[in-house]
C-alpha cells in the first residue's frame, strides 16, 4: 500500500459532520502507516476540543494528527495558512514514501490542500472598509443577500453570517467584476492538483440528522458547557463570536440566561443540521468523491478494505 518515495499521495476522508470521518480515518491510517491532517477549521484551536469533536488524546496516541489544537482562539488562521502547513506535511511524508490521510469537513480547507487556492487581488482597504461599514449599518444578512444575487454558487457554500468570507467575495467582485466562484473554477482548471482519492460515507438524510442530534447530546454529556465557560473565563468571548463556531454562541447565550438549556440545545442541533446540508451541497458538487452507502448498522471499520482497495488501484 506504500507508494514509492517522492510520490505525494493523499487519501481524503470527507463529508458532512457526524458521518464518522475521524474513526474511519484512524483505522485507515493504522493500516497504511500514515499520519492524519485535520481539515477542520475549528479543531485547530485549543480549548475547543469537546465542541468541535476533535480527536481525543487516546485517538491521537494511536495515530499522529496534524493541525489539531495548535492555536488559541485569539490567533487568526486562514485557508491559505492551512494550505501552507498541510502541504508541508504531505511533502515531508512523500519524501519518506508514505501517504497522508486528511480528514475533515471544511470544504475550503480541503480544496486549498488538494487544488490550491485562487489568490485573488490584494485586499483593498477602501473597498473592505466600505463593506464593513455597510455591515454595521444594514446588517450581515443584507450583505449576504447581495452576494447571493451576484454569486449564488459561492453563497450556497458559506454560512449566512460569515462576514469575513462575504466581505472578501464582494470585495473581489468589486475589484474584478467577476464572481468569486467563477474565478475559483478557472483557477482549478489550470492548476495541478495533488493526487488524491476522496471518499465519503453516504448516510440517508434522516439518519445523518439523527446522528447529528446524538452527537450534540454526547458533546453536552462530555462537559461542553464547562468548556464554553472556561473560554469565557479566559477572555476569549470576542474571538469565539468572530469564529462563529457551531454551538458556542448558543451556549454563551445560555450561560448569560438568554436561552434555556433546552432552547440552546435545540438551536445547536438545528444549526448543525443546516451546516451539514451546506457541506453536502459542497461535496456533492465534486465528481471526484467516492460516496459509499452507509447506515448505522454498518461500522466504519467495514469500509476499510474497500477503501484500501480503491486507494491501491487509484495510483498517481
Amino acid at each position: 500500500m506504500t507508494p514509492p518515495a517522492g510520490a505525494a499521495r493523499l487519501l481524503a476522508v470527507v463529508g458532512p459532520t457526524a458521518s464518522g470521518k475521524t474513526s474511519l480515518a484512524i483505522e485507515l491510517a493504522e493500516r497504511l502507516g500514515a499520519e492524519i491532517i485535520s481539515a477542520d477549521s475549528m479543531q485547530v484551536y485549543r480549548g475547543m476540543a469537546i465542541g468541535t469533536a476533535a480527536p481525543t488524546p487516546d485517538e491521537q496516541a494511536r495515530v499522529k494528527h496534524h493541525l489539531v489544537g495548535i492555536l488559541t482562539p485569539d490567533q487568526p488562521f486562514s485557508a491559505g495558512e492551512f494550505q501552507r502547513r498541510a502541504r508541508a506535511v504531505v511533502a515531508e511524508q512523500a519524501a519518506r514514501g508514505r501517504p497522508v490521510i486528511v480528514a475533515g469537513g471544511s470544504g475550503l480547507y480541503l480544496r486549498a490542500l488538494i487544488d490550491g487556492l485562487f489568490p485573488g487581488p490584494k485586499a483593498d482597504a477602501a473597498v473592505r472598509g466600505r463593506l464593513h461599514d455597510e455591515a454595521d449599518r444594514l446588517g450581515v444578512p443584507a450583505l449576504y443577500e447581495r452576494l447571493a444575487r451576484m454569486d449564488p454558487d459561492y453563497a450556497d457554500l458559506i454560512q449566512e453570517n460569515d462576514l469575513r468570507r462575504i466581505v472578501r467575495a464582494l470585495e473581489v467582485h468589486a475589484l474584478t467584476g467577476r464572481p468569486f466562484s467563477e474565478l475559483h473554477r478557472e483557477h482549478r482548471s489550470t492548476s495541478t492538483a495533488i493526487d488524491t482519492l476522496q471518499v465519503a460515507l453516504d448516510y440517508p438524510r434522516a439518519r445523518l440528522y439523527a446522528r447529528i442530534d446524538a452527537r450534540v447530546d454526547r458533546i453536552l454529556a462530555n462537559g461542553f458547557i464547562d468548556e464554553v465557560q472556561a473560554l469565557l473565563d479566559a477572555g476569549y468571548e470576542p474571538y469565539i463570536q468572530r469564529l462563529r463556531s457551531l454551538g458556542y454562541r448558543e451556549f454563551i447565550g445560555h450561560l448569560r440566561g438568554e436561552l434555556s438549556l433546552a432552547e440552546a440545545t435545540d438551536t445547536m442541533k438545528r444549526n448543525h443540521r443546516r451546516f451539514a446540508k451546506r457541506q453536502l451541497s459542497w461535496f456533492r458538487a465534486d465528481p471526484r468523491i467516492h460516496w459509499l452507502p452507509a447506515d448505522d448498522d454498518t461500522p466504519p471499520g467495514s469500509f476499510v478494505e474497500p477503501i484500501l482497495d480503491l486507494f491501491a488501484r487509484h495510483g498517481p
